[in-house]
């Protein structure tokens, strides 16, 4: 039969406190600076009851899970609870002690495990951000200069193909221009001369008439000269 990995002991200490709802639970590595534990929990409690409970689930469940309990210390006065784990030594205490004692300043030079520290967040962010950051910029560097290139092309086309539209269409234009004129002219002239050789009109019957009528008297004085002269 395999063997199951055994769940990490830090783990189930923290479970343990979170079931009897500690308060402001914090795991600080220590393993570098003292060679009595490898971790300290610190978890508060509101009553002295509270912390009977919590030392007495943590050892419970440290025990179930395989792991030993060496001790514990203050559930008397349960102020102030110590639970020796080996690797991990619990405190719990009220919040007027843990504030009085500060047991956090102690191991400043340790790495605080849980919660993740908000500056180690912040700083694996800002880490990870610049990875994305630059492969946006790449991505976005080959984008966008072939789509801008396109676009230029195209804009490019479409007016150099307008110029050759009005290039192409502005002389047919001139060219209709000029050639309406002389039409025009030569219709004109067409219609005068059909005009002058048409005397189907009143005005010109009498124009004529008056020209017949101009000719006649001119025509008689001869006559009448020639009559008298035979007369005499």
């Amino acid at each position: 039969m395999a063997k199951t990995k055994k769940t990490a002991l830090t783990d189930i200490i923290i479970d343990a406190l979170e079931d009897i709802k500690a308060k402001d639970i914090k795991v600080v590595n220590v393993a570098n600076i003292t060679s009595v534990s490898d971790h300290v929990a610190i978890a508060s409690a509101d009553s002295n009851r509270q912390t009977r409970a919590l030392a007495s689930n943590v050892m419970d469940k440290v025990r179930a899970a395989g792991y030993t309990v060496y001790g514990s210390e203050g559930e008397d006065s349960g102020e102030w609870v110590l639970v020796d784990c080996g690797d991990v030594v619990v405190h719990i205490m009220q919040p007027a002690i843990r504030e009085y004692y500060k047991l956090e300043e102690l191991w400043l030079d340790g790495s605080i495990e849980f919660p993740k520290p908000k500056r180690e967040v912040r700083e694996a962010a800002e880490a990870a951000k610049p990875a994305t950051d630059a492969k946006a910029k790449k991505v976005a560097s080959k984008k966008k200069p072939v789509a801008k290139k396109a676009a230029v092309k195209k804009v490019a086309a479409g007016v150099d193909t307008g110029k050759k539209v009005a290039a192409k269409k502005l002389p047919a234009k001139s060219a209709v221009k000029a050639k309406a004129p002389v039409t025009k002219t030569v219709t004109n002239a067409v219609a005068k001369k059909v005009a002058a050789k048409k005397p189907t009109s009143v005005a010109a019957k009498a124009t004529a008439v008056k020209k017949v009528a101009t000719k006649v008297p001119a025509a008689k004085t001869p006559v009448a000269k020639v009559a008298k002269k035979k007369n005499a």
